[in-house]
């Protein structure tokens, strides 16, 4: 049961980057694309319907991961409390600011709410990655399982680094990056005229550098952490990973080339569903690595909860993945189509 609960909690993460990444990434590219008041109102009213319903996936996951994995919950949870207090007030603060944005015709205060949704969503990316890779690199932990790090040390990975450093640097740009062209092609599909131009332009310009920081990003992890290449060894099919996340890629130029502005969303879907799955192929059946020891590392095994709640949990948790993916059916067919500017509400 240890490797279901570990597998179900990295599908429910990776389908929160992939369902709210594209409006954090919408987020991102705010103030660059839109070049007056319509634009504005396109890309807003592009996530308004479905931007609250794609992070109830972030709050099952944790849920998930609460009631599954305990021990890692303490333990990140306490460790990670700073970022993860930050993350709530960016949260908050993007919520605000679509929510409230609109509310009152007045130039500063619609100024003032885009830039707190530009800010709120850029250094959400950043977080998200700088996080991961802080699960990647391996924290100090502790021998009564928990750990305390800093915002930043000496930006060095070793045995007592902050949760800032040059790789967790990297992997917050591979967030950014990654984010914002998946925000740009869901913005083409969603968009018309000038605007849906734009989107596809940007998209093909930052298109070469998420190649670059994906090539770096995966250096940069096996000098980190060579151990992931053993999980990779142990089981070779894993390698048809990397392949994957070149095709997708590849597919993500090719479409956005050819106007099949569908494809290349669905192609940038899969980029940061593999990326993620390869993540979690590379730690498995670590949870949380320490940077100390490896004899500290939480694993699967150690945290999972006792068989009867977890067999239970799994019934309980089929019932609501299904009316979950009922609803997000449901919603995302309602907004299919194109976005207008001037319709009432969230309307398309």
């Amino acid at each position: 049961m240890g490797a279901v609960w570990f597998w179900i909690v990295a599908v429910m993460l990776a389908a929160y980057v992939v369902l709210d990444g594209f409006d954090i990434g919408i987020g991102i590219l705010y103030p660059f694309l839109a070049s007056n008041e319509d634009d504005r109102s396109v890309m807003m009213r592009s996530i308004g319907p479905v931007w609250d319903g794609n992070e109830v996936w972030l709050l099952a996951g944790g849920g998930t991961l609460f009631f599954a994995f305990p021990l890692l919950y303490a333990s990140a949870f306490s460790g990670f409390y700073l970022p993860l207090m930050i993350v709530l007030w960016l949260l908050i603060g993007r919520g605000a600011s679509i929510e409230l944005r609109s509310h009152i015709d007045n130039g500063i205060w619609r100024s003032f709410f885009n830039g707190v949704f530009f800010l709120s969503s850029a250094l959400l990316a950043i977080f998200f990655g700088a996080a991961l890779a802080n699960v990647i690199r391996g924290v100090p932990i502790g021998p009564d399982n928990y750990f305390f790090l800093p915002l930043w040390t000496n930006w060095r990975v070793g045995p007592q680094p902050g949760i800032l450093d040059w790789y967790t640097v990297v992997g917050g740009l591979v967030a950014l990056i990654a984010l914002a062209v998946h925000g740009g092609l869901y913005l083409a599909l969603k968009a018309t005229g000038d605007l849906c131009e734009r989107a596809r332009r940007f998209s093909q310009q930052a298109w070469f550098a998420l190649c670059v920081i994906t090539l770096v990003s995966l250096l940069a992890t096996i000098l980190v952490r060579p151990e992931t290449l053993d999980h990779y060894k142990l089981h070779p099919v894993s390698f048809a990973i990397p392949v994957l996340v070149v095709l997708s890629l590849a597919a993500m130029k090719i479409f956005t080339v050819r106007r099949q502005e569908l494809n290349a969303f669905l192609s940038s879907c899969l980029y940061l569903a593999i990326m993620l799955v390869g993540a979690a192929v590379g730690l498995y059946p670590t949870l949380l690595p320490s940077s100390t020891n490896a004899a500290k590392d939480i694993t699967v095994a150690e945290a999972i909860s006792g068989p009867y709640a977890t067999h239970v949990g799994l019934i309980w948790w089929s019932f609501g993945i299904l009316l979950a993916i009922g609803y997000f059916c449901v919603s995302y067919w309602m907004f299919r189509g194109k976005v207008s500017p001037r319709a009432d509400g969230y309307g398309h």
